[in-house]
């Protein structure tokens, strides 16, 4: 990896200068591993109002909306671009029996979601409501099945009955419900969190659940299916350890979970109100998770040196308190440019490891922790997140270009150190590449050097997402306060880059 950052140490509370200094070396020529777009997949869950009044009002609602989905959600939605959408969980997925959730919605069983409120779930949105979602947003679904307290049996049937296109009983029941051709669904999760809410299993005992259940997960007229395991929370290398030796080859990918919050005296902060010092901790919080996938990618080493089995990092993003006023266990909470800045560093981050990292999914795309838009009622925002999404969307499939960083270092918040710099590019199919900037720093510009070896540059072009304030964010009564806007801080002169990037600001860049 070439990826180095030779920094000095600059304390936040003594500025020396006015903007700081950077350069950047970037390698075209050793490219060699793709960016995965699946590695920009989204998580929703039947959770607070993600899906029900976020994706899903149904097609009786006064709000504008097409066959139930709403229509400003679904346009802002294809704008991203989404590689795939996991679903129905998280937790609610390990009580989740999709049989509750097909046929006609006035025959469906309601039932009470224990894990999220004790919300009143009455299963209007189920299997047929997903999937012809995922088809209008040209996404591929990944289902997470129940593995905590469902069957092999009941398992099975819902892979039959999305994927059989014969005149098999679940084939036939899916055609009496409306639905003729099979979706032909690829990704499958064997449970979820089953070391916690699926289930407080051990990893030896999970292993072998997995082994049972993915040996009746059939392939029907020639869908192969990818079989992810349900993996490690953060820390929990014995969980990867145990998997990889007991499982192996029986899965396809394996799971991993990694939220970036604060966690001080049992309070994970407010998504609004933190100061200078609660910023810093949480970039330098955010960035332990390029520890995380080195050392679970190292144990599946071990076992995969040839990379088989790929790493799936299914839930990722920011944990805040809920919002005051609203609905408990609804985990509903507020998007400001910390957030914009966790998503850049975290997706500059995971391009590195493409080699072994093959998918992630934010969690969550609508309404919940770190969400991609926010309703209420009829109103809609998108938040500084989803402009990075938005903004990044041109590494999905390019090929990852190895760079070194020389940048200083900024030190705050229980002296974690965070590089002024962080960085990623990517080259696509045209031969265009794409630079990803972020300058942490909030209160100093940073004029960056960019050397790219035996590669000419005609033309350059950007757009920078920036506010006056770090706490800065949409309201459904200012929607454009947070924004992306064409950037002019990139001039070619003399075969070179030099980029000036504002405080506190994410830039993306394309060269020509």
């Amino acid at each position: 990896m070439r990826t180095l950052l030779f920094c000095l140490t600059a304390i936040l509370s003594f500025p020396l200068f006015a903007q700081r200094e950077a350069s950047i070396r970037i390698y075209p020529e050793n490219g060699k591993h793709p960016i995965s777009k699946h590695i920009y997949g989204h998580f929703a869950e039947h959770l607070g109002t993600c899906i029900y009044g976020g994706l899903w009002v149904g097609p009786t609602s006064g709000i504008p909306n097409t066959q139930g989905y709403r229509n400003d959600v679904l346009e802002a939605l294809k704008k991203l671009q989404i590689p795939n959408l996991r679903w129905p969980g998280g937790c609610f997925a390990d009580e989740y029996h999709w049989m509750d959730g097909i046929g006609a919605y006035e025959n469906r069983p309601k039932m009470v979601n224990n894990n999220w409120g004790g919300t009143i779930e009455d299963n209007s949105f189920g299997t047929h409501e997903f999937l012809n979602l995922c088809e209008l947003l040209g996404t591929e679904p990944y289902i997470s099945a129940n593995a905590g307290s469902g069957t092999v049996e009941e398992m099975a049937k819902w892979v039959e009955y999305v994927n059989s296109d014969g005149d098999s009983p679940m084939a036939r029941l899916r055609r009496e419900n409306g639905r003729d051709k099979a979706w032909k669904v690829k990704f499958w999760g064997v449970g979820n969190e089953s070391w916690g809410c699926g289930g407080n299993m051990r990893p030896e005992y999970y292993a072998d659940i997995y082994r049972r259940y993915s040996t009746y997960c059939r392939t029907y007229d020639g869908n192969r299916l990818f079989k992810i395991a349900s993996g490690a929370s953060d820390y929990d290398y014995n969980w990867t350890e145990v998997l990889m030796k007991n499982i192996g080859g029986r899965m396809d990918g394996l799971s991993l979970h990694y939220y970036t919050t604060t966690g001080w005296n049992g309070s994970k902060g407010s998504a609004t109100g933190f100061n200078t010092d609660e910023y810093y901790w949480i970039l330098g919080k955010c960035l332990e998770i390029e520890e995380v996938i080195r050392k679970h990618s190292e144990i599946m080493d071990k076992y995969d040196p040839e990379k088989k089995i790929g790493l799936m990092l299914d839930e990722w993003g920011t944990w805040w308190d809920e919002e005051p006023g609203t609905i408990r266990g609804h985990l509903f909470q507020q998007n400001t440019m910390r957030d914009a800045f966790v998503a850049a560093l975290t997706l500059n981050i995971f391009h590195k490891y493409t080699d072994r990292l093959k998918m992630a999914n934010i969690a969550q795309i609508v309404n919940v922790l770190q969400s991609m838009i926010l309703t209420d009622g009829s109103k809609m925002t998108l938040t500084p997140t989803y402009h990075v999404f938005e903004m990044y969307k041109v590494h999905q499939d390019a090929t990852h270009l190895p760079m070194d960083i020389s940048c200083e270092k900024l030190v705050a918040g229980g002296n974690r150190e965070v590089p002024a710099i962080s960085a990623s590019a990517s080259r696509n199919a045209e031969g265009t590449i794409h630079i990803t900037l972020a300058n942490t720093d909030i209160d100093k510009s940073n004029n960056l050097s960019v050397t790219l070896d035996n590669t000419t540059i005609k033309n350059v072009s950007g757009r920078i997402l920036t506010s006056p304030s770090i706490n800065d964010h949409n309201t459904f009564e200012n929607p454009g306060k947070v924004k992306p806007v064409s950037f002019s801080g990139a001039k070619l002169e003399k075969g070179k880059l030099n980029v000036t990037l504002p405080p506190k600001s994410i830039v993306v860049l394309e060269l020509k």
